[in-house]
């Protein structure tokens, strides 16, 4: 999942006062899959990758007997259906072009302040169960349920230890396999009131397994490659001069002829990572180095695959200041690059879960993300979001519903919100006009936490968005709870129904931000440390996520979902003819990877 770094972290906040047990928030990246592949990425901070478990207070972390609850069920099984085909638009479509080819008992935490279900009326029947009312679906909302299905999907983690050495989820792992299985015969075990398919797709994985990057006598700290670059030539060093391209390397006049056979040294800015090193690549050069223009660590993704996309990695400003002085000063700069690399592509799988009663033509939808990163089973990241939608789920079957709910659980939104592109991407414009709005929901137990809203406008995304927002806000309000605001940037599976006119929202907990001495104020837990201390690591297991947190966004989610499947009175029509412009101009990632 999401949270921006902080360069570009969103400030408003709304003061009041909680307590929260203690944690933080650290991040890495990774793109692996496939039997023979391994997760080495390097890190975009020097706390990423190492796992903190022992950093945790005892207070945050579940004992080992969590993990010993009984399976739910032995018997799985998954059948692929098809989906009709459609357009998509921006990155989202040119992504799939590519594609085609647990927590503390003693937590002092602010608790919400619960209402009692109300009694509903015989008016308010259809069938013969009672209409979804949020009161009675929120109040069937437990821990312990959490607690056992975490537990039982920590378990499905395991299952990849033989192939990877430790538990994950990534997808193409017998993990995943395992977590699509469990969630599918947890449906299946529900009976007749929804229906259930699956949706498998191509997914393109990018890992790289050694990297190194010399300046002249230089060997710069910030050095990264980006997500799905290709190997240098052979799999072997490079060597090169570099040259210094015009502008923001972002027309094939930037580069001049003397980049062919040198390392192209380029500024970011105003065009993709990937067009930038498609255009070097169509130079001739042989590597690629994209420069911040501040003095921040540079670390994005290529996107989709091209045959002239080159070895690129990303630099800080820092490191690419003493190079500039000396290239401006009409000096050489000699350099090394080295990337060991493999993009592949694999099949993975979605599940689409919807309830068989209301009206179809209405249908509120929601998400979340079934797979992992390779380096652990991503309880809190997003365990905890998979499993919120299967609670939800399982009590809104003891309703009726007027508008149709539909369930997603996407794969390879680690990679770079695959199943969820490719799932809007084959929407027919007929069906996609059915679904009145999106609500995404990734990461709700972060130790760390604070009660995170995308701040959706109306202004730059679909009508309806802003109203979805505005119905989280009012909710923490009505529980005495604080909340702030995050950015709405494509950090998460919204991304690609935002860019095809779907109105959208969600929340979240914090991944890898950094708690500010306000949100410590609102929330409790630590200022200056990160939401989630086990963000991308080994140590997001059963006991890295806060029940209270999750507890209390679960209640919100089953909220959002009961409000919605009984009316859309004084929500917005669908306006299918509003582009997504600004939003798709002002995104600066897809998924976890920066894009520009």
């Amino acid at each position: 999942m999401p949270f921006p770094n902080k360069e570009s972290q969103n400030t408003d906040l709304v003061l009041k006062r909680n307590d929260q047990s203690h944690g933080s928030d650290p991040w890495t990246t990774i793109g692996t899959l496939g039997p023979d592949i391994r997760s080495t990425r390097r890190s975009h901070g020097d706390r990423a990758g190492q796992c903190k478990a022992a950093d945790i207070s005892p207070a945050r972390h579940h004992s080992g007997h969590l993990r010993n609850i009984p399976e739910a069920s032995k018997k799985y099984s998954i059948e692929p259906t098809n989906q009709s085909s459609g357009k998509m638009v921006g990155f989202s479509r040119l992504w799939l072009m590519a594609m085609a080819a647990a927590t503390t008992a003693n937590a002092q935490l602010q608790k919400p302040l619960l209402s009692q279900p109300k009694a509903v009326a015989e008016s308010d029947r259809t069938g013969s169960k009672p209409l979804v009312d949020t009161d009675s679906l929120q109040a069937l909302i437990s821990t312990d349920s959490l607690l056992k299905h975490a537990a039982a999907l920590y378990d499905r983690a395991k299952s990849s230890e033989e192939e990877f050495g430790h538990p994950t989820r990534v997808i193409g792992s017998e993990g995943h396999r395992q977590t699509l299985r469990y969630v599918s015969q947890t449906i299946a075990d529900l009976g007749e009131y929804y229906t259930h398919s699956t949706q498998a797709f191509p997914a393109v994985m990018g890992q790289v397994f050694q990297s190194r990057l010399v300046l002249g006598h230089r060997v710069p700290e910030s050095a990264t490659p980006m997500s799905l670059t290709p190997p240098t030539a052979g799999k072997e060093p490079v060597y090169g001069d570099l040259v210094l391209v015009a502008s923001e390397g972002c027309d094939a006049s930037d580069y001049p002829d003397e980049v062919s056979g040198r390392i192209a040294f380029i500024k970011r800015g105003t065009c993709s990572f990937g067009a930038k090193s498609e255009l070097a690549g169509g130079a001739g050069a042989i590597a690629a180095i994209v420069f911040n223009y501040n003095t921040d660590g540079l670390s994005g993704t290529l996107g989709v695959p091209s045959p002239h996309h080159v070895a690129t990695f990303g630099l800080s400003g820092k490191d690419a200041e003493p190079v500039l002085e000396q290239l401006n000063a009409g000096q050489t700069v000699d350099s090394i690059a080295f990337v060991d690399s493999v993009v592949n592509t694999i099949n993975t799988t979605n599940v689409i879960v919807q309830t068989r009663e209301g009206d179809p033509d209405n249908c509120v939808m929601l998400g979340a993300h079934s797979d992992s990163v390779g380096e652990g089973p991503g309880i809190n990241d997003d365990g905890s979001g998979s499993l919120t939608l299967l609670e939800v789920a399982t009590h809104l079957t003891k309703f009726s519903v007027k508008n149709c709910v539909r369930f997603a659980w996407w794969a390879g939104e680690e990679e770079g919100l695959l199943g969820s592109d490719y799932y809007v991407a084959t929407l027919a414009e007929e069906e996609n006009k059915k679904i009145r709005l999106f609500m995404d929901y990734d990461m709700m137990g972060s130790p760390n936490f604070a009660y995170q809203i995308y701040n959706a406008t109306n202004a730059l995304n679909p009508t309806g968005s802003e109203q979805l927002r505005d119905l989280y806000i009012d909710w923490y309000k009505s529980k005495g709870l604080n909340y702030t605001f995050i950015p709405f940037d494509g950090r998460s599976d919204y991304d690609a129904f935002i860019r095809n006119g779907i109105p959208g929202g969600g929340i979240a907990t914090g991944a890898e931000g950094i708690k500010t001495k306000e949100e410590e104020l609102m929330f409790g837990g630590k200022a200056g440390d990160w939401y989630d201390p086990c963000y991308h690591q080994l140590c997001d297991d059963v006991g890295n996520v806060n029940t209270t947190a999750w507890l209390i966004n679960t209640q919100l989610v089953a909220h959002s979902v009961a409000t919605f499947a009984a009316s859309f009175e004084g929500f917005p029509e669908r306006e299918t003819t509003k582009a997504a412009g600004a939003y798709e101009r002002d995104a600066m990632y897809h998924g976890r990877y920066l894009i520009w």
